[in-house]
């Protein structure tokens, strides 16, 4: 499924994707925030996809996507997955950098190039940030994992997925060596921040911060875990 839409509205349809996916609905303030907009802005756009019968907006209330709009959304997340491979595997671009890179990619690709790169990078389920890819048909796997601020004290884990892909958390969280697939002790837990073993060293981390991690929880260990 090819779009013609610009840049600037696949941007909201993806931005309104994964708002709903957390809140079921896409708040204005939310958009705002998330595309980096003044919220004035963005009622011309909501309408241009409104009349595509891409969105629902309902007054004071929010955006929804339509069955219409959730399957281009999915078709625009795969080809900016697909690009955050291309950018870190095969262009060793900088794990913390490539979201930003590829928001601006994922528009340029033709759905035979992104055949031919999913094929070429071999078929990755999820992108370097452990978020799924979306299949060509508009079929998505969410992996079964929980927010790491609300795994217990002295739990074993395991990064599944960072749903925050902006540059400054992803570089935050690098500094801290959490990535996907990264072993992880937690030590303290207060209102603020979390106290994390990875690889031998303790690692503070806030709370804001932590509700972007997804983690699988492991065996309960009284020992700190050396990743």
């Amino acid at each position: 499924m090819e779009s013609a839409l610009s840049y600037e509205a696949e941007e909201y349809i993806e931005a309104i994707y994964k708002i709903q996916r957390c809140s079921g609905v896409a708040k204005t303030k939310e958009l705002a925030e998330e595309l980096h907009v003044v919220p004035g802005s963005i009622t011309n756009t909501i309408e241009h996809l409104k009349t595509h019968g891409l969105v629902e907006h309902k007054p004071y209330k929010g955006v929804k996507l339509t069955a219409k709009g959730e399957r281009l959304a999915l078709d625009i997340l795969r080809r900016h997955r697909l690009a955050e491979r291309l950018l870190t595997d095969i262009l060793d671009a900088e794990w913390s950098t490539v979201h930003e890179n590829a928001c601006k990619l994922e528009h340029a690709l033709t759905k035979e190039v992104i055949q031919l790169l999913e094929k070429r990078l071999g078929n990755p389920k999820v992108c370097p940030h452990g978020n799924p890819i979306p299949t060509e048909n508009g079929k998505i796997e969410e992996e079964k994992c929980i927010r790491l601020t609300e795994i217990g004290l002295n739990t074993v884990c395991k990064v599944a997925k960072i749903t925050n892909e902006k540059h400054e958390t992803l570089l935050q969280l690098s500094s801290k060596r959490i990535k996907p697939g990264v072993l992880i002790h937690i030590i303290k837990k207060n209102p603020k921040n979390m106290v994390l073993c990875i690889a031998g060293k303790e690692r503070i981390i806030t709370n804001d911060y932590a509700s972007n991690i997804w983690i699988k929880p492991l065996e309960v260990n009284n020992h700190a875990v050396q990743a």
